[in-house]
């Protein structure tokens, strides 16, 4: 038997088989399916068979804390006495759905509850086989009316009952479907999958004005599929249709040419897949040594060549020396956010993304591009690659990827620029005695400008701190003693 939770470790559930002896209490959802695939449990869900509502809501009550009472639903977030209160489960009676019109919007059903539904009809309802299987705490035994431990064993997606009844009941299953796929490294089963893609547009349907499936739903299932694996992801959603349907800015990508002195790994899908590959790659891990991969990085590497599409010239079409991109990071960067903000990128709760972090990697990754690092300003790399309030270590991370994905004729990646930046970023914290990833603190402020040179506030303060900075970080001056003499030179 695997290492289900026992009926111990749940207090109040124990109590409540003692004062209720006809009831029941099962383990369902994820929690049974992640047990059985020897992962830990995150989302605890708990079903109660033969408890009437007013009785089991008044019982929670005395033994906890109710976050949450869905009594109309047959549901409430719980919070044990002793747990620490953001331990909480969910609790629900057994319960039938129906969709109130076949639309597959996104919980929009009437709600059928029955204390004494057998647990094998609750199961009826849900999404996938693997989500559909049930664990009796106080008998230990499990229940499986639709094979989903079979699913698991064969590593298989497979709808419960007809995939075309469950995906018109809620469209969001759709993408439901395709990161449980991503994330447990599973096969959709052939009817599934052939739903998926006859159904797939319909994601984008309205109901009396209202998108069926919110935009919120729609990219917490994207972000959490491309933080588990960004180059499965965006393959999936390209070849199951979701990218077109959402995001129909990355297909322009496909079929993008770019010149083959610079890219010769193809066009700009097949870079932006090597760039999102290489972000695990040994090369990467050297570079970055234990650092995490965050999902704002992830995000920007997808999107960096964004503007691509968008601004390409070529010899043919536009006479120009060779396919050009002019100014690709600027309008990449509008894009990525105007595409961020239309679905609503930000707001799954726990997973949202700043947008405008992204947007500002999008804009930058291309930098030291159009400077060569050595002759970079001290100011200019300080202004990108020090400042804490930016993402400047992302920006790193997503110009050395680039770089990487950037094959030109000898096959290798173009580096060169990045490791003439990082070279640059070592001499000045040399200079500057400075530890870690951001710089010593400036040595004089504005005040004491204003101070020494009874000046009244101005740009002018500003243009000779800039200039102070700059003989700080190029190690020409190191002390407030030395700062404060070269204010002199400033004196009207």
């Amino acid at each position: 038997m695997q290492n289900f939770p026992k009926i111990k470790d749940f207090p109040t559930l124990r109590k409540l088989l003692e004062e209720f002896p006809e009831s029941e209490v099962f383990l369902v959802g994820g929690a049974v399916r992640d047990t059985l695939l020897g992962k830990k449990i995150t989302d605890i869900d708990i079903l109660v068979r033969n408890v009437e509502p007013s009785n089991l809501e008044d019982f929670l009550a005395e033994h906890g804390r109710v976050v949450f009472a869905g009594r109309s639903f047959g549901v409430w977030k719980f919070n044990e006495i002793g747990k620490p209160r953001n331990e909480i489960y969910d609790i629900a009676l057994p319960r039938t759905e129906f969709s109130m019109h076949k639309q597959g919007i996104y919980k929009d059903f009437k709600i059928a509850t029955n204390p004494a539904l057998r647990v094998e009809e609750d199961l009826k309802r849900r999404d996938f086989t693997i989500n559909a299987i049930a664990y009796n705490l106080s008998s230990e035994r499990i229940i499986d009316p639709h094979d989903g431990i079979g699913d698991l064993k064969r590593k298989t997606i497979k709808c419960v009952g007809d995939p075309a009844l469950r995906f018109s009941e809620d469209y969001s299953r759709i993408l439901r479907a395709i990161r449980f796929s991503i994330q447990l490294g599973f096969e959709i089963d052939k009817p599934t999958e052939k739903e998926i893609k006859k159904n797939i547009t319909k994601i984008n349907n309205e109901y009396k004005g209202k998108r069926i499936v919110p935009f919120e739903i729609i990219s917490e299932e994207f972000l959490k599929s491309l933080k588990k694996n960004p180059v499965l992801t965006i393959d999936k959603w390209s070849e199951l249709g979701a990218a077109s349907e959402i995001l129909p800015e990355i297909e322009e990508m496909k079929g993008c040419a770019q010149p083959e002195n610079w890219h010769n790994e193809g066009d700009v899908w097949t870079h932006t897949r090597m760039a999102l590959k290489n972000l695990y790659s040994e090369e990467f891990e050297k570079e970055f040594p234990n650092q995490e991969i965050d999902l704002e990085l992830i995000v920007a590497t997808l999107f960096h060549d964004i503007g691509k599409p968008y601004t390409i010239e070529t010899p043919e079409k536009d006479k120009t020396d060779r396919i050009r991109f002019n100014d690709h990071d600027a309008i990449g960067a509008s894009i990525t956010k105007i595409v961020l903000e239309r679905i609503k990128a930000s707001s799954p709760p726990d997973i949202g993304i700043d947008i405008e972090n992204v947007s500002w990697l999008v804009k930058h990754h291309m930098t030291i591009v159009h400077g060569d690092p050595e002759f970079m300003r001290p100011n200019t790399i300080e202004k990108y690659f020090f400042k804490p309030e930016k993402p400047s270590k992302n920006l790193l991370k997503l110009m050395f990827t680039d770089g990487l994905s950037t094959i030109g004729q000898d096959g290798k990646g173009l580096t060169e620029k990045f490791y003439k930046l990082k070279k640059k970023m070592e001499e000045i914290k040399i200079k500057t005695k400075s530890q870690g990833n951001t710089l010593v603190k400036p040595l004089v402020t504005g005040d004491d400008i204003i101070k020494e040179l009874k000046l009244k506030p101005s740009k002018k303060i500003g243009q000779i701190l800039e200039k102070l900075r700059t003989k700080q970080l190029n190690g020409e001056i190191s002390t407030r003693e030395e700062a404060l003499s070269e204010l002199k030179k400033y004196e009207d």
